[in-house]
């Protein structure tokens, strides 16, 4: 990473607010660095069990501002804002979402069995949060004359990635929250985007049923012929949250070196067919 001296500061002087770190992995750190390379104030926000780590790893970095947030209860939401504000002097110019969460049972084998509690789950924490925060966001951005809000989406919320299951319902739903906060906010300044990254090696992504294929994948398919990099997505973020992307609102930017665009070879299927599936239209097939 570049030091904060040598960036054109595109970011010089801007609030922002980065929720979901989770360790040095995370494009929620990667984002934060780049951030802080660009010349924002940053403060980050992660789960109460994460704080001592995560207040750790900020320390070490020159992050000094930390906030415990469950997505899932309002009052958490509004008091890590607060606290945002207050640190920001009342202000926000940036908030950047990268959080998602599905119970691990549900994630690999068949979608079809996703029980109704890792529904609700998984579509509370990684879509509804989104809109949580935008509306205690609003205020401080206000204050700011505006401002931009990002989200981390995934291919698995608009094509089957098998094992991904719920968790596509979920990015989909978030990708939908952008465009719909995109009209809402747009009156107000406020630029809402998504992103959708090619696969990056953090330990979230490594609960993705082979994971190790689909980087391999996309290394020899892609149109760059490789895989992108954590601060290759985290660029994409620094510019959606600055000046440069000024006409800009409810996109989804694909920072994949070019996957989305190729036709998949695709993976062979888990279950071979039934010995007794026909095919329609064929003789002695079932209608």
């Amino acid at each position: 990473m570049e030091s904060r001296n040598d960036m054109n500061g595109l970011l010089a002087n801007k609030k922002a607010l980065v929720c979901g770190v989770a360790n040095r992995n995370s494009i929620a750190w990667a984002v934060a660095n780049a951030f802080r390379a660009h010349g924002a104030d940053v403060a980050l926000t992660c789960l109460e069990p994460s704080l001592k780590r995560v207040s750790k790893m900020s320390a070490d970095a020159g992050f000094h501002q930390v906030f415990p947030c469950d997505v899932r209860r309002d009052e958490s939401v509004a008091r890590a804002f607060d606290e945002a504000g207050r640190v920001f002097g009342g202000r926000l110019d940036i908030l950047v979402h990268s959080l998602a969460f599905a119970p691990p049972e549900d994630l690999g084998g068949e979608f079809i069995r996703t029980s109704r509690e890792s529904w609700n789950v998984a579509l509370d924490v990684s879509a509804y949060s989104l809109v949580a925060m935008a509306r205690c966001a609003r205020p401080l951005f206000a204050r700011a004359g505006g401002g931009s809000i990002m989200a981390m989406a995934f291919i698995g919320s608009r094509s089957v990635v098998p094992g991904y299951n719920v968790m596509g319902v979920a990015k989909a739903a978030l990708e939908c929250v952008v465009r719909y906060l995109a009209y809402d906010l747009g009156p107000e300044r406020i630029r809402v985007n998504g992103i959708s990254p090619g696969p990056v090696r953090t330990a979230s992504a490594l609960m993705i049923e082979d994971f190790d294929r689909s980087l391999d994948l996309v290394g020899k398919s892609s149109p760059l012929c490789r895989n992108v990099s954590l601060d290759e997505v985290a660029n994409t973020v620094v510019f959606l949250a600055s000046g440069l992307s000024s006409g800009i609102t409810g996109s989804l930017l694909t920072p994949d070196a070019g996957m989305s665009i190729v036709a998949p070879p695709g993976i062979p299927h888990p279950r071979p067919p039934r010995p007794d599936a026909g095919v329609p239209g064929a003789a002695g097939a079932g209608s």
